[in-house]
C-alpha cells in the first residue's frame, strides 16, 4: 500500500473478475485500492473457470447484462489486449427421449437464440454421442469460448493504467464505520474509504459479517473438471461444447483433450476448492453413458467454487442498512461472461449515476439487481 495517509475514494475487496472489472471501471474518476487475500488475483473462481460466452444461458438478468457485454467481446477496444477474446466454439444442449419435455422448455425459453437440431444432426456436430443416447436438441451457434486470463489481465492492466493499487496478501480482517468512512483493517496495515465494493466472491457474506451487515445468504457451490485424452483419431477442435439439457453434464473440446464435468453444484463453506473422488467416479459414469468414449486415465482434475444468491441472480448496490457498503456478488458461473457490463453498471451504482443506456436497453435495472428486489430473501 503506497499511499502515504492510506486513504482512498474507495476500496474494492476481491481481486477476481469482478473486483478487478469494477476496479479498473472506478479508477477512471476515483482514487481506488484492490484487495486481495491471496498472493495473486484471480487465484479461485476466476483461475478456475472454462468459460463460455453463450446468451442462451442462465435467468433473465444473466442474459440482459451478457447480451449487453457481446459488443466488448466481440469488438473490444483496448490497449490491454493483444488477442481475441472468443473463439467460436457453439454449444449442444442435448436431450434423450425422456427429456423431451426439457428441450421443449428450453426452446420456448430461448427462442431465436437456438436452433433444434434431429438426433442425426447433433451426433454429426459431436461424433461422440451415443446413438441410443441423444434424442434431440438445440444449438447456439454463437456461442463461444472466452479467454478468461486475457479479460482478467485486460481490467488489471487497465486499472493499473488508471493509477489503481493492488495490494495482494492482504486479507480482511477487520472493517469498521468511522467519521463517514470505512476503515478497512488488512493483514498489510489499516486503509480507509468512504465506500467499501464487496467482490470477495465465495467470502462476500464473510466479509459482511466482519462489516456488521447482514448476510445476503450466498451458498458457494463446488463444481468439479476434468480433462481426458480424446479418442484416438478423433479430432474435436471443431466440435461444439455438448451440455445436457438438464446440465447434468457437459463436454467440451479443450486442446485436442476434452474437459468433462458432471455440473455437479454442491453447497459448501468457502474454501479452497479440490475435487472429490465421488464427483470424479459421477462424472466419468455420465460421460461414459451419453458419449462413446472410455475414460482409461485423467490427464487434469480441478474443483472451483460458483457462489448463488437465493434467487440465482447477481446483487450489485448498496446496502440499504450500512452506508457505503456496496455489493457485488453472486454471480454464479455467470461471472465471466457478464463480466463487461456488470462491471460498469456496478461503476455507475457507486457513483449514483444511471445505468449506462446500452445497457439499460437490454432490461438491466438498479431493481433487478438490488438486495430489496422481489423474491430475494436472505
Amino acid at each position: 500500500m503506497t499511499r502515504a495517509d492510506n486513504k482512498f475514494d474507495c476500496v474494492v475487496i476481491g481481486a477476481g473478475i469482478a473486483g478487478a472489472s469494477v476496479a479498473a471501471e472506478l479508477s477512471a474518476t476515483m482514487r481506488v485500492l484492490l484487495l486481495e487475500r491471496e498472493g495473486q488475483p484471480g487465484y479461485h473462481s476466476t483461475g478456475r473457470s472454462a468459460a463460455l460466452f453463450t446468451e442462451a444461458y442462465g435467468p433473465p438478468v444473466i442474459r440482459a447484462l451478457t447480451r449487453a457485454s457481446a459488443p466488448f467481446f466481440f469488438a473490444p477496444e483496448s490497449p490491454h489486449l493483444d488477442q481475441p477474446l472468443l473463439h467460436l466454439r457453439g454449444v449442444l444442449l442435448a436431450g434423450r427421449a425422456d427429456q423431451a419435455e426439457a428441450l421443449a422448455g428450453m426452446q420456448e425459453e430461448l427462442g431465436a437464440a437456438v436452433v433444434p437440431k434431429t438426433a442425426e444432426e447433433a451426433r454429426a456436430m459431436c461424433p461422440l454421442l451415443r446413438e441410443d443416447y441423444v434424442a434431440g436438441a438445440l444449438f447456439d451457434s454463437r456461442a463461444s469460448d472466452i479467454d478468461v486470463h486475457g479479460l482478467h489481465q485486460h481490467y488489471l492492466r487497465s486499472f493499473r493504467a488508471n493509477g489503481g493499487e493492488l495490494s495482494s496478501n492482504a486479507g480482511v480482517t477487520g472493517l469498521t464505520r468511522s467519521g463517514g468512512d470505512w476503515l478497512v483493517e488488512t493483514r498489510g496495515g489499516t486503509v480507509s474509504a468512504p465506500i467499501v465494493v464487496n467482490a470477495a466472491g465465495a467470502w462476500a457474506d464473510e466479509v459482511a459479517k466482519l462489516a456488521g451487515v447482514t448476510p445476503a445468504g450466498l451458498t458457494p457451490k463446488r463444481r468439479t473438471a476434468l480433462t481426458v485424452l480424446a479418442p484416438e483419431g478423433a479430432n474435436p477442435d471443431s466440435w461444439p461444447m455438448t451440455v445436457d439439457v438438464e446440465e447434468q453434464f457437459y463436454l467440451k473440446p479443450e486442446t485436442r483433450n476434452l474437459l468433462i464435468s458432471p455440473a455437479d453444484a454442491t453447497p459448501t463453506e468457502p474454501c479452497d476448492a479440490q475435487p472429490e473422488e465421488l464427483d470424479i467416479a459421477i462424472c466419468i459414469d455420465r460421460i461414459e453413458t451419453a458419449f462413446d468414449i472410455q475414460v482409461r486415465r485423467i490427464e487434469s482434475k480441478w474443483a472451483g467454487l460458483r457462489s448463488f444468491l437465493p434467487d440465482g441472480g447477481p446483487l450489485a448496490g448498496y446496502d440499504p442498512d450500512a452506508p457505503g457498503f456496496f455489493w457485488l456478488a453472486g454471480q454464479g458461473g455467470y461471472g465471466i461472461q457478464t463480466a463487461p457490463a456488470l462491471a460498469r453498471t456496478a461503476a455507475a451504482l457507486v457513483r449514483d449515476d444511471p445505468i449506462p443506456e446500452d445497457i439499460a436497453c437490454q432490461g438491466v435495472t438498479a431493481q433487478a439487481l438490488g438486495r430489496a428486489r422481489k423474491g430475494f430473501a436472505a
